[in-house]
């Protein structure tokens, strides 16, 4: 029997793949809503599917760029303690550059997009690379100041 994928299965295709199984497995592949019988119908809505999801996928991609070409030339201030020497009292991370765009720019960042190998630990400006997109990276400069 003939069926199309509706979700990955190991050992029998990708989503989306039109294959070939025996007449059991593919009812139980189509009794658990995991395939579908191939016909006019589900290759039609199939298709669909394709096209809406590249849609999604083609304005996730324009959003990304839009946000990164909006974030180009933009700068954040962070104010820390400090001891003597102008020592850093903690450090500067993630968490607190996304509240710190959220209040001066207005602009909802995820902690997790902040690409930051470690936190920063001294005064001055950091360039902060953010992962908008898999296609898409932005760089946000981060002022830390003295408190």
């Amino acid at each position: 029997m003939e069926v199309i994928l509706l979700q990955d299965l190991k050992n029998v295709g990708k989503k989306g793949d039109t294959v070939t199984l025996k007449d059991g497995y593919a009812r139980n592949l189509i009794s658990k809503k995991q395939a579908a019988e191939v016909n006019a119908r589900t290759i039609n809505d199939l298709k669909l599917q394709k096209q809406h999801e590249e849609k999604v996928a083609e304005k996730r991609l324009t959003d990304a760029q839009e946000l990164a070409a909006r974030l180009a030339g933009m700068s954040v201030s962070l104010s820390v303690k400090t001891g003597k020497d102008g020592k850093v009292f903690g450090s500067v991370s993630s968490k607190e550059i996304a509240e710190a765009c959220k209040k001066q720019l207005g602009l909802e960042v995820d902690k997790k997009k902040l690409v930051l190998p470690e936190p920063i630990k001294e005064l001055g400006s950091t360039v902060v690379p953010l992962k908008l997109h898999p296609q898409v990276t932005a760089s946000l400069k981060v002022v830390v100041t003295e408190e």
